[in-house]
């Protein structure tokens, strides 16, 4: 009796484990995590429909487009240098310099960063990161994952995110209910910024999770080596199945954040700006 009874829970236990291994695989292998993705995508969507996407709505419908402008390129000036020392990182000693050259012009003339001045006098700008600079120097981007509230992404840059934060200069402002306020502020106008781009995509994708999934996975290999797959190719490993094979998609490459919706739309920029 003891028998049956303990291969009756060894059977249980492995339909269980079977049914768990169903719904975390998938048939795409960058995205083994699906069933565990698609809830948390889910769930990130509820958060967007019930709280962020109204407050940016009533933010850009309420707000002068000249406050959100100058809202925008203030924490972009911010975000220059962190991109800068990543430029620097991965040796882009130019694109490095030229962040700088972002910085110094904006904090200065643009009124601390409020006016975008070094784009007016051509200095472009970049958005480099800490999982972008791991990836140039080879480092696999491993399996996609979608975090709670922060969206897509990928293990490498999971991992990476920690330091992404610290080197976010934001981060220090004290005292902390001002840097509180303008963090809020900051997730807010980078939700209102992509609201025209989300609702069309809405409207458009059959399955929204694989369109934002493949569309965030293509944009990031491509900014990783600056659309250059010459770099790719040098620095992945040739088994990694990873790697894109067509080289059209990554030229053709929409947009990270043109691709995410709800608290998805704001994680590329968040993370990385």
């Amino acid at each position: 009796m003891n028998t049956v009874a303990n291969a009756g829970r060894i059977a249980l236990i492995l339909t269980f484990a079977a049914t768990l291994s169903a719904c975390a695989s998938s048939g795409n292998p960058r995205d083994p995590l699906e069933g565990y993705n698609r809830a948390m995508f889910t769930f990130n969507d509820k958060v967007d429909e019930v709280a962020l996407k109204p407050v940016a709505t009533a933010y850009k419908n309420v707000l002068p487009s000249f406050v959100q402008t100058g809202v925008g390129n203030f924490f972009g000036n911010l975000s220059d240098v962190w991109s800068a020392a990543n430029n620097l990182l991965q040796g882009k000693g130019e694109a490095g310099l030229q962040d700088i050259v972002r910085v110094t012009m904006n904090s200065t003339f643009g009124i601390l960063g409020l006016i975008d001045i070094a784009s007016q006098a051509g200095v472009p700008k970049h958005n480099e990161d800490f999982g972008q600079t791991l990836g140039w120097y080879g480092v696999n981007p491993g399996p996609y994952v979608v975090l709670p509230l922060l969206g897509p992404s990928t293990m490498r840059d999971t991992v990476a995110l920690p330091l992404d934060v610290v080197g976010d200069p934001w981060r220090y402002k004290d005292p902390s209910n001002v840097r509180n306020i303008g963090t809020a502020t900051r997730v807010i106008d980078k939700r209102a910024s992509y609201l025209d781009a989300t609702n069309l995509m809405e409207a458009a994708a059959l399955d929204r999770y694989e369109f934002i999934r493949d569309g965030y996975l293509q944009a990031r290999e491509s900014k990783v080596f600056d659309g250059d797959t010459s770099r790719r190719d040098q620095k992945a490993p040739k088994n990694d199945s990873s790697a894109i094979d067509d080289e059209d998609s990554l030229k053709a490459a929409p947009a990270a954040d043109a691709v995410t919706s709800g608290s998805n739309t704001v994680a590329t920029g968040t993370t990385t700006q």
